[in-house]
């Protein structure tokens, strides 16, 4: 017997309250703005993003992901308000968050539906980066949630890497800083268990080929998200040019077929015609939320990626 279970990554795009964060740069996303972000706004974009979510992997699992990380997310209280939206409510998720040092107040987080996966241990660990003048630059920190799965025990790493925001080269040091940060967080875990199970997933604001995931991947973990990536698609576009920044990383022993009950099956981009745009120019690009200031109703500028696992019993 083979139980299916999908395991996701999703960037929400700026899933912000509407209250003003006085310690954050949040002040864009609250009423009377130029953004106008407002109750009604909040709440259209929960319930559907609650209803793409419950469709990651469906097709191939027959249920919604046991695992989904997400970038983008503001605090608590929007994690709180998903997992509890219309299409959501009923698939008992609970979630791993902590608050990070971010300037903007956005954070990553684990959600996990709770009939299928037990949290056994969560920290936030942080990523010390600096610009080009030596001066920390506040990034999201990288989440750490070990837990089992039916009896299998996983370690998840959920990143969301510092922005090309400067230029690529500019910032490339602080991509690189963050693949070896999880690096080093790897070799911890298979120090103490050279066996153990590990996915690392995010938004790494750079392609498979990049120098950063490359040095993330290293000759422990495997990349399959480097053959999803193509001229036609990919999880974000930017410029008329498709990127994959969304990525998830396995450890090389989800490969083994010989007496391994817990493997890799597949990967793949979530991009049904709901989450693109329709017409226009942009037509076939994620339809976001926002194009600058303009509220354009969609659910984020990028497509959730996710892999398939297996569990033989």
């Amino acid at each position: 017997m083979k139980n299916l279970y999908t395991v996701a990554f999703y960037n929400l795009e700026n899933l912000f309250d509407t209250k003003n964060d006085p310690k954050t740069l949040d002040d864009d996303f609250t009423p009377g703005t130029e953004m106008d972000w407002n109750e009604k706004r909040y709440n259209k974009k929960l319930k559907k993003l609650g209803q793409i979510i419950s469709q990651i992997g469906y097709a191939e699992t027959s249920h919604p992901p046991v695992l989904l990380g997400v970038a983008e997310v503001e605090n608590e209280t929007v994690l709180h308000d998903l997992i509890n939206s219309k299409f959501l409510k009923s698939k008992n998720y609970g979630y791993a968050h902590f608050d990070s040092p971010d300037e903007r107040g956005i954070d990553t987080a684990l959600l996990y539906r709770k009939d299928y996966f037990e949290v056994l241990h969560k920290e936030a660990i942080t990523l010390l980066v600096t610009n080009q003048e030596g001066i920390r630059d506040f990034t999201r920190d990288i989440l750490y949630v070990k837990g089992k799965l039916e009896n299998e025990i996983v370690h998840i790493l959920a990143n969301h890497w510092p922005s090309r925001r400067e230029g690529v080269e500019a910032t490339n040091h602080k991509r690189v800083a963050a693949a070896m940060k999880n690096r080093e967080i790897i070799s911890k875990i298979t120090s103490e268990n050279p066996q153990a199970k590990i996915i690392v997933m995010g938004d790494f604001n750079d392609d498979p080929i990049s120098e950063s995931a490359k040095t993330l991947s290293g000759t422990e973990l495997y990349n399959p998200m480097e053959l999803l990536l193509t001229k036609y698609s990919g999880s974000l576009n930017y410029q008329q040019s498709w990127n994959l920044f969304d990525q998830i990383v396995i450890s090389n022993n989800f490969l083994q077929q010989h007496e391994n009950f817990f493997q890799f099956e597949e990967a793949k981009i979530f991009n049904p015609k709901e989450l693109k745009e329709y017409r226009g120019k942009f037509k076939g690009n994620p339809y976001r939320t926002y194009a600058g200031p303009h509220y354009l109703g969609g659910l984020s500028d990028h497509f959730p990626v996710f892999t398939i696992f297996s569990i033989k019993r």
